[in-house]
């Protein structure tokens, strides 16, 4: 998979985390001269300073609770919870391994503050987890998660119901999507058409509060494409319009709003990216933030939406820089930048969701390639 996809294989659940920044008709609205707004920068205690070290956030909630993970000077992943006011607090799921691309990662928090995340063990076997308000973990794996390095069971998202969607990866290298109940029954989630090979299958990746999952599935030939599970298991699939079909190509999926929009990326046959939208009902609005590059890795990524339609992501620029972006439902893009992000290659601001609010939370790459998390 290609550059700052969240959805890059990797046999550790942190450097899943890590890989988050390795990474109809158009519409192409005028960017506007950004409003007055505060960006906060933080770093979690014992957060290392090196390359490829430090912290991101994954996900906020309407309270302003941030979550995510950071890595310290030994390479280790611990998560953190910092509460609106500033407050950072980590935690580590019993079991977590304690070696270089092991450890716990915070992935999803809901309104009530529960948490969603996983643990890479000693033997490098990714393991979900829920986290209650209180403090309390329940660690589970998905029936038929594989127990060998780089498989098992990873959770990607929460809602206020506590109902969890994730993926899990069998012995044989092949995923999954899964949904887990508040009372701990997990139920498989298999597209039709989705590959049965390494690396294929299909990757359950956000809840909303209806209980209505959207994913995508990689089919027999490495094309994506994404599909939505109503709560009662009805599942329908799509395809962006000029989405490409080769290999590694295709629709990708990352966030749903308690109204349906989901929002995404797809690939261009040329490997152009582009955001997009699509209503519960269908309809697909495709964009692309201004200054996005036009070459092949670069281009528009929407990562996160609320419940107003506000969407935030990342565009990569000609340099392959990446800058956040916030679209508001009436299209119009407002384009920023974390204090201290890098401009080299692969460097820049990562915003990954949005609460009820506007409130954003993502991180950026110094100068060396270093995480810091932000608020906006």
């Amino acid at each position: 998979m290609n550059r700052c996809h969240p959805h890059a294989r990797t046999g550790s659940t942190v450097a899943a985390l890590t890989l988050l920044t390795l990474c109809s008709a158009s519409v192409f609205a005028p960017a506007q001269t950004a409003p007055a707004q505060t960006i906060v920068t933080f770093n979690a205690p014992g957060a290392g300073t090196g390359t490829g070290q430090g912290t991101f956030a994954a996900s906020i909630n309407t309270a302003g609770v941030s979550v995510g993970g950071f890595v310290d000077l030994g390479g280790l992943g611990h998560a953190f919870i910092r509460t609106a006011n500033g407050t950072i607090s980590t935690f580590d799921a019993p079991g977590a391994g304690s070696g270089n691309g092991q450890g716990t990662g915070a992935i999803s928090i809901n309104a009530g503050g529960t948490i969603a995340g996983s643990y890479t063990d000693s033997g490098d076997v990714n393991h979900g987890f829920l986290r209650s308000a209180g403090g309390v973990i329940t660690s589970f794996n998905a029936p038929g998660a594989g127990t060998g390095a780089g498989e098992g069971t990873v959770s990607h998202s929460i809602n206020t119901a506590k109902t969890i969607a994730g993926e899990f990866s069998d012995s044989g290298s092949v995923n999954h999507g899964f949904v887990r109940s508040a009372s701990g029954v997990i139920t498989a989630i298999n597209v039709p058409g989705a590959g049965t090979g390494i690396n294929q299958g299909t990757i359950a990746y956000a809840i909303n509060t209806a209980g209505t999952i959207a994913g995508q599935y990689f089919d027999s030939g490495g094309v994506v494409h994404g599909f939505v599970r109503a709560a009662n298991g009805t599942i329908t699939k799509f395809n962006v319009p000029g989405a490409g079909t080769k290999i590694g190509q295709g629709t990708r999926v990352n966030a749903i709003s308690s109204t349906g929009l989901i929002v995404g990326l797809y690939s261009d046959p040329g490997g152009v990216l582009h955001g997009y939208s699509r209503s519960a009902g269908g309809v697909f609005t495709k964009f692309n933030a201004p200054g996005a590059g036009t070459g092949k890795g670069q281009g528009t990524d929407s990562f996160g939406v609320n419940t107003a339609g506000v969407i935030t992501g990342i565009y990569i620029d000609s340099g392959s820089v990446g800058h956040g972006f916030v679209r508001a439902a009436n299209g119009t893009f407002t384009t920023f930048n974390a204090p201290g992000a890098g401009t080299g290659n692969g460097q820049g601001t990562f915003p990954f969701a949005i609460n009820t609010a506007g409130t954003i939370a993502g991180f950026y790459l110094g100068s060396i390639s270093e995480f810091h998390g932000f608020v906006r």
